[in-house]
């Protein structure tokens, strides 16, 4: 190994780890074209849903270079946000709402791209070179760049998994044009195991290494604009923003630690907010309570369908009270998925009073069929 290339490369990990990122990584900026095709493949079966942006930028995700063909060198950076306490636990308090570990406090793509370009800059100035950050915001296939550059190793539920750090990695990637040597792979350390496949509430793995975004529960409560499958409702359970469930039960994560990044750690509301009161957020408070979180960006009406159908799934008669102003929201979303989950937690008689209230002035289509066709237990 070149003795510059060698001193480049711990000068660029000693000022990434000050700068708090917990594993860095080299590999070169390009992938094998078995990536790109397993892209294809998913996009071709419709596995991605509502996400358009997946397939309108394919050709460029499926290799750096495709995006920028001066780029030699993928620096892949991981920061852990491993929790305190195993989410699972949450799942147990029915009228409290789950909210995905990483979604708990700042919104990571700020907090690691600020660290990116902070490591960017010294770079530039200390190394040269043209460079370009990137967070999971731009065409760029972040998993399979960190498994190829040794962070670890994309498990059955497609997600990084790393013998240090468990399931509870974030990753950003530095491209430049520096021409830095490689590190070694990691080899796929999930032998025989299935607990993340056998675990998902919604079968959202058609096999082991394969997933179809249209039945996983984070894409359903955060990327799917409309109203969700009623066949996959109840699977939701109290889940109102993001899954864990297939990170949570690997068995590397008995190497995790806790994250820290104080940005990253769990704010106390957010833990398990009583779904009674989230309820009741108009836009206004909706905006207030998620500044600065992820949750922000799927708006209140997209939020609140989500708490609905947990209340629906809470089994708990007392939180109907709740739902009375969302049968009436302004939004259909809304209403809609109040209409099932008010018919969860009442009677039938008690449904069909409400719908002679309630069905005279409703004039979507969808949520007329919630009325007219309540689920059954």
């Amino acid at each position: 190994m070149d003795a510059d290339a060698t001193g480049i490369r711990a000068a660029i990990r000693d000022h990434a780890r000050m700068l708090g990122f917990d594993g860095v990584h080299f590999t070169n900026a390009s992938l094998p074209t078995e990536t790109g095709e397993r892209l294809n493949d998913f996009i071709k079966q419709k596995r991605h849903g509502d996400m358009d942006w997946l397939e309108a930028r394919k050709d460029q995700r499926a290799a750096p270079t495709a995006l920028w063909p001066e780029a030699k060198t993928a620096i892949v950076l991981t920061m852990n946000y491993g929790p305190e306490a195993d989410p699972m636990e949450a799942l147990n308090n029915r009228s409290a709402g789950v909210i995905s570990v990483y979604a708990q406090n700042r919104d990571y793509h700020d907090v690691v791209k600020k660290r990116l370009k902070q490591l960017g800059r010294w770079m530039a100035q200390t190394h040269g070179g043209e460079l370009k950050v990137f967070v999971d915001t731009a065409p760029v296939m972040e998993k399979p760049l960190a498994a190829q550059a040794g962070a670890g190793w994309q498990g059955k539920h497609t997600n990084l998994v790393s013998r240090e750090f468990g399931s509870w990695l974030f990753i950003g990637v530095i491209l430049t044009t520096i021409d830095l040597p490689p590190d070694a792979t990691e080899d796929d350390h999930c032998g025989t195991c299935r607990n993340c496949l056998d675990i998902c509430p919604t079968n959202a793995f058609p096999a082991p290494y394969q997933l179809d975004a249209r039945r996983c529960i984070s894409y359903l409560t955060i990327e799917h604009k409309g109203a969700i499958a009623r066949e996959l409702r109840k699977g939701i359970g109290n889940r109102i923003y993001g899954c864990d469930d297939c990170l949570s039960v690997c068995p590397w994560n008995k190497f995790a630690q806790n994250a820290r990044e104080t940005a990253l750690t769990a704010r106390d509301d957010l833990k398990s907010p009583a779904l009674g009161e989230l309820a009741g957020l108009d836009d206004a408070g909706f905006r207030k309570k998620f500044s600065g979180s992820p949750i922000k960006r799927i708006g209140r009406d997209r939020f609140i369908r989500n708490v609905a159908i947990a209340i629906g799934n809470s089994g708990d008669a007392k939180l109907l009270r709740s739902l009375k102003s969302l049968l009436k929201d302004d939004n259909a979303l809304v209403r809609g998925a109040a209409v099932w989950a008010t018919a969860r937690l009442t009677d039938s008689e008690t449904f069909s009073a409400l719908r002679d209230d309630y069905l005279p002035a409703e004039r979507d289509p969808t949520v007329m069929d919630e009325w007219n066709d309540p689920p059954r237990a």
